[in-house]
């Protein structure tokens, strides 16, 4: 079980929206640890909800259409009250609610967004987006050592992640048994 999920996505011929998928590489070989796993995805589809349960924290990587080209935000992200219905494709906020529903796990989660340029077809980053990278990828970087730190001060003892893995099967077979009664 991964303490910190990093899922990377956008769509590598869309030009910028492609940074999720270039950065995830750097990512891999910056954070290759055994606590740290990074997805490399084309958008948010129901079935990560089941990959996001196993982690402690979530941390998504995308481009943005909001704010100044080549703006890196970080943001908390939160699962939405209402229940998530579901769609061809998800927002983090809407993953992380049916991590929730589907599994009894709601871990942490950020954003952090690189503002695109160019979202037409092609391959290539734009020039503005490009030189940005490093500063998206340390961004992240440090967000994952800040939280590998303090869930090193504050690690459970393995008496509460037995209870804690106990619980968790206990609401997948909960879950199961209401699906296949339709209830």
């Amino acid at each position: 079980m991964p303490r910190v999920l990093i899922v990377a996505y956008g769509n590598p011929l869309r030009s910028d929206d492609g940074v999720g998928w270039v950065v995830a590489e750097e990512l891999r070989r910056r954070l290759a640890l055994p606590e740290v796993e990074v997805l490399r995805l084309q958008q948010l589809l129901p079935e990560v909800a089941e990959s996001l349960s196993r982690a402690e924290t979530v941390i998504f990587v995308d481009a943005s259409c909001e704010g100044e080209v080549g703006e890196v935000r970080r943001q908390p992200v939160t699962p939405p009250a209402a229940k998530v219905q579901f769609t061809h494709q998800l927002s983090p906020a809407e993953v992380l609610g049916l991590a929730s529903q589907l599994y009894g796990a709601t871990p942490q989660a950020f954003c952090v967004t690189l503002t695109g340029h160019c979202f037409e077809h092609g391959e290539e980053l734009s020039e503005s987006v490009a030189a940005r990278l490093p500063d998206l990828a340390a961004t992240v970087e440090q967000l994952t050592k800040q939280i590998l730190s303090a869930s090193l001060a504050s690690s459970p003892s393995s008496h509460e992640v037995e209870a804690a893995s106990r619980t968790r099967r206990h609401l997948r077979t909960h879950n199961n048994l209401l699906h296949k009664s339709g209830g």
